[in-house]
C-alpha cells in the first residue's frame, strides 16, 4: 500500500466519473453498510452452510485487523468492495463481455450476457466477485422486502458491487429532467448513506469541488494493491507506513 492521489482521468472523460473515498479512521466494524447493500441489491441471506462451505455472498465485507500487541491490542476494521478499477483485470477475460466499462467509470457486470466462466472471479485481486451457485431464495415474509428497481440474479452468473447503480441512474435522470447537474452528496449508495460515522464518501471524480477530490488531497490515502496498476475509483484513508514490513523484516 502506498500514497496516492486521485484516480487518473480518462482521455475523454464523460460528464461524471463516479468514486468512493473510505475514511478507515472512522468506520467502527458496525456492518451497517453490509446490510443496507444486502436489502437495497436484494442480495441473499446468508445461511450457515453457506459460511461453513465458505460460499458466503457479501458485495461489500468487512475485514477485521488486529493492531498492536497485548494488552495494548485494537481492532481495525477494513469495508472492501469493488474497487470499480480503471484498468479492471475482469474486463479483458470475459469471453462473452459481460463484464465492461461504462463511460462514467463503472464497471459493470451484464447479467443477461454472463454464462458463469468464472474468469472475471478468478481474476479479480480484490475478491468481490461472486457466482451464484444457487437460485436466491427467501423465507417468508422478507420476500415482500425486495427492491423492485433491481434485478434478482439467477443461478449460474458473476454479480458484485455496482455502486448502486439504480440509484445513479435515478437521480441521474432527475437531474437532467431539471436541466441541472447532479449535486455533489446528492447521491449516495446504500452502504454510505447508512454508515453512522460518514466513514464511506461517494462522489464525482471529475467535480473538483466534490468531497472525494478533496479527501483525495489528505496525506493518509492509499489505494488498495496500487501496485498491480488497477487504478481503483476507491480511496482509503488510513495513517500507512510504507516501511513497515521491511523493518518487521529486519
Amino acid at each position: 500500500m502506498s500514497s496516492s492521489t486521485q484516480p487518473e482521468a480518462q482521455d475523454q472523460p464523460s460528464a461524471h466519473k463516479w468514486g468512493m473515498a473510505i475514511d478507515l479512521d472512522r468506520c467502527s466494524g458496525c456492518q451497517a453498510c453490509v446490510i443496507a447493500c444486502q436489502a437495497e441489491n436484494n442480495v441473499p441471506i446468508n445461511e450457515e452452510q453457506r459460511f461453513l462451505e465458505h460460499r458466503a455472498k457479501e458485495w461489500i465485507r468487512i475485514e477485521r485487523y488486529w493492531e498492536g500487541e497485548f494488552p495494548d491490542v485494537k481492532a481495525r476494521f477494513l469495508p472492501v468492495l469493488c474497487q470499480q478499477c480503471s484498468n479492471a483485470p475482469c474486463e479483458p477475460v470475459c469471453p462473452v463481455y459481460a463484464s465492461v466499462h461504462s463511460e462514467d467509470g463503472l464497471n459493470l457486470q451484464v447479467y443477461n450476457r454472463c454464462i458463469g466462466t468464472r474468469y472475471c472471479g478468478n481474476n479479480c485481486p480484490y475478491n468481490v466477485r461472486f457466482f451464484n451457485w444457487w437460485d436466491p431464495a427467501w423465507p417468508e415474509p422478507l420476500t415482500s422486502q425486495l427492491n423492485p428497481d433491481v434485478t434478482v440474479r439467477s443461478k449460474g452468473v458473476m454479480e458484485k458491487c455496482t455502486f448502486c447503480i439504480q440509484r445513479i441512474r435515478r437521480v441521474s435522470r432527475e437531474a437532467a429532467r431539471q436541466g441541472r447537474p447532479v449535486r455533489d452528496g446528492e447521491l449516495q449508495p446504500a452502504c454510505a448513506q447508512a454508515c453512522p460515522t460518514d466513514a464511506l464518501v461517494f462522489g464525482d471524480w471529475n467535480d473538483p469541488n466534490s468531497r472525494v477530490n478533496q479527501l483525495a488531497q489528505d496525506a493518509r490515502s492509499y489505494r488498495l494493491l496500487e501496485h498491480l496498476g488497477t487504478e481503483p475509483v476507491v480511496i482509503y484513508l488510513k495513517k500507512v507506513d510504507p516501511n513497515a514490513r521491511e523493518e518487521s523484516n529486519g
